[in-house]
């Protein structure tokens, strides 16, 4: 159990630090061109804050699958 919250924790810990920077740094970007989808499109955002917005959410959740997927100890191998 502690394993996993620890592996949760660390996940979006470093998922959130990384989108606080992201933040910070894509402040000055000039070219902000938008995503269309469908019908409707998204406000102007710059190109590389969507890349990271998309990288930090998949740190989120790679560790809370990782984190959702450990094992519990009693089942560890060696432990009987």
């Amino acid at each position: 159990m502690l394993l996993r919250l620890r592996l949760l924790l660390a996940s979006l810990g470093g998922g959130l630090l990384l989108l606080l920077i992201l933040c910070l740094g894509a402040q000055n970007l000039e070219q902000r061109p938008r995503l269309w989808l469908g019908f409707t499109g998204t406000a102007p955002l710059p190109a590389g804050f969507l890349v990271g917005l998309a990288l930090a959410v998949g740190v989120i959740s790679g560790g809370c699958s990782a984190a959702l997927l450990a094992p519990r100890p009693d089942q560890l191998p060696g432990r009987e």
